[in-house]
Order: C-alpha cells, then sequence, then structure tokens
C-alpha cells in the first residue's frame, strides 16, 4: 500500500490560518494586495484594514495595491480615499485598466499596434475616464468597430445574456477585444456581480480575439514587481480572495500567496468575510483550484 502522501484518495494537507499580516510582516518585504475581497467590498472599507495597512507602513514594508478593477488607477485611489481609505496608507496602486489604457495609448506589442482606431466600448459610464487621452474614434455600435474595450457590465443585476447582441455583432464583425478585468464575477456588499471576464470569455466562444490585461496575466505582474522594487521575490507576498486569478497570478509570478477565504469563495466555504474556513474545506477547495496558498487569513487585519 503506498503511503498516505501517494494515495490520490488521500485528504489534502490542511493550509496554515493566521489570525492577521502581523505573522507575514515576520516573513516578507512587500505586499501585493487585492483590493475587492481583501481591502473593501466595493462599498466600504473591512473593520481592521486602514490599520493594517499603516502598521506596514510604519514597519518599513512596501505595498503595492494590484487590482483588477477596469478603470485608471487615479479613479481607483479617488474611490478609496471617498470610501475613508487614505493614500498615505500604501504605497502605490496598478489597476487592470491603467495596464490596458497604457497598452493603448503607447501601442508598442504588435497586438494593440493592430487594433486600429474605431472603438465600442462595454461599459458604465463610471468608466468612460479609460477612453480619455487616447487616440481613438467612438463608435455607436460592435459591428462598427475595429475593437472592443470591455470594462464590464453597466448595471450590477445583468448579465451576459443582456449583452448577447452586441458581442455577436461584434465577433462577426472580426473586432478584437480588449478585456480591461479578468475577473469572471466579483463580490460588491454581499452580492456578486458579473464583470468583464465573463463577457470576454463569451465573446471567445463565438470566436472572437481577446487580450486580457491583468491579474492572473503576466504583463501587469512584471509592471507591478517593478513598481515594488524588491529584487528578492522570496520576500514578496500576494494577498487574495481568488484562487484563479490572485493565486494563480502570484504562483506564475514566482511570489507567494495567501488566500482570504470569505471573498469571492466564501459562498463554497459557507462562510462571511473575517470568518475562519473548516481547514478540510479550505484545503479540499484549494486543491480543486490546483493553487497551494502559503496561507490563509480570515480578514486583512493585523
Amino acid at each position: 500500500m503506498p503511503p498516505a502522501s501517494e494515495n490520490p484518495a488521500a485528504p489534502p494537507p490542511p493550509i496554515p490560518i493566521l489570525d492577521g499580516v502581523r505573522a507575514l510582516a515576520e516573513r516578507y518585504d512587500g505586499f501585493v494586495l487585492d483590493l475587492w475581497g481583501v481591502i473593501h467590498n466595493g462599498i466600504e472599507p473591512y473593520p481592521g484594514v486602514v490599520d493594517a495597512l499603516e502598521r506596514l507602513k510604519e514597519a518599513g514594508k512596501r505595498t503595492i495595491l494590484l487590482s483588477n478593477a477596469p478603470r485608471r488607477a487615479a479613479s481607483v485611489i479617488r474611490a478609496m480615499e471617498r470610501m475613508g481609505i487614505p493614500r498615505s496608507a500604501y504605497d502605490d496602486v496598478l489597476s487592470s485598466g491603467e495596464d490596458a489604457w497604457r497598452a493603448l495609448k503607447e501601442r508598442s506589442n504588435p497586438w494593440h499596434a493592430a487594433l486600429g482606431r474605431r472603438c465600442y466600448h462595454i461599459g458604465p459610464a463610471r468608466d468612460r475616464g479609460m477612453l480619455e487621452g487616447l487616440d481613438i474614434e467612438e463608435v455607436a455600435s460592435a459591428g462598427e468597430a475595429d475593437f472592443l474595450l470591455n470594462t464590464g457590465v453597466d448595471m450590477d443585476h445583468e448579465t451576459v445574456a443582456d449583452y448577447e447582441a452586441a458581442l455577436a455583432d461584434g465577433a462577426r464583425a472580426g473586432a478584437a477585444m480588449v478585456c480591461a478585468n479578468p475577473d469572471l464575477v466579483v463580490v460588491r456588499g454581499t452580492a456578486l456581480v458579473v464583470c468583464a471576464g465573463s463577457l470576454a470569455r463569451r465573446y471567445e466562444a463565438l470566436g472572437g480575439a481577446v487580450f486580457y490585461h491583468g491579474k492572473p496575466h503576466a504583463p501587469v505582474y512584471r509592471t507591478c514587481l517593478a513598481m515594488m522594487g524588491i529584487a528578492d521575490r522570496a520576500r514578496i507576498v500576494a494577498c487574495g480572495d481568488a484562487l484563479r486569478t490572485d493565486l494563480a497570478g502570484a504562483r506564475a509570478a514566482g511570489i507567494d500567496a495567501v488566500l482570504l477565504p470569505g471573498g469571492i469563495h466564501g459562498e463554497e466555504l459557507g462562510i462571511a468575510h473575517g470568518e475562519r474556513p473548516d481547514p478540510a474545506a479550505l484545503a479540499a477547495l484549494c486543491q480543486r483550484g490546483g493553487e497551494r496558498p502559503v496561507a490563509a487569513i480570515p480578514a486583512f487585519v493585523w
């Protein structure tokens, strides 16, 4: 009989569950932090978050907020300030929207250089800052476009089906899609809201070509780690609530990852933000997702 570690039916080993980030501060010099599900819920910061950020700064740690928000970094910063998260509490912000905007502005790689200039925007009015400062012509329908800029659904209650006509028109016209947020869903308050990544997945199913900006894709991590300025990746940790984006992206970038299990995966684990998961359920979740965080923390608190 094979040893338990070689038995495919054996339960996965438990993942350490820490009380907060104090223990992490002893091991790491740099923190790559997700926003939605870690720092805030889209409406307000989670209790204890600002204190934890400020304690990390006091300890001399570098903190980069890496978000799949489909808008410019300055817009993300303003939104956090309105929530009560001061700009002084962290070092910098990189959003997937900022990454997409820079690529459309610079056109420095062949994929973006070949896009053309006629753009159809799929997304809410609050994301229209993504169109400013670009050499593009905005068009009224997806069928007229050279490319689609996808920042997500307009209203929280909408589904992918609400965008089927526009997606089908763009795919038939051969327009490529720039996806400014690879997330499939996000937690706003306590509800799950469809994100741009779900629209992009459907677009690919219709035969459309998509370029994804943000986690878990490598380009945004190269930019983020350059901003971090820490050469030894063993001294950097990412904290996020999603296996598919936060943990997979960190693993591919060669940095450790910590999971906050009460975010995207909270319903699957039967817990709310801040609650401790059942250790066996947590280990099984990570095994199914093909990820192995170095630890889990119920909330981003000190």
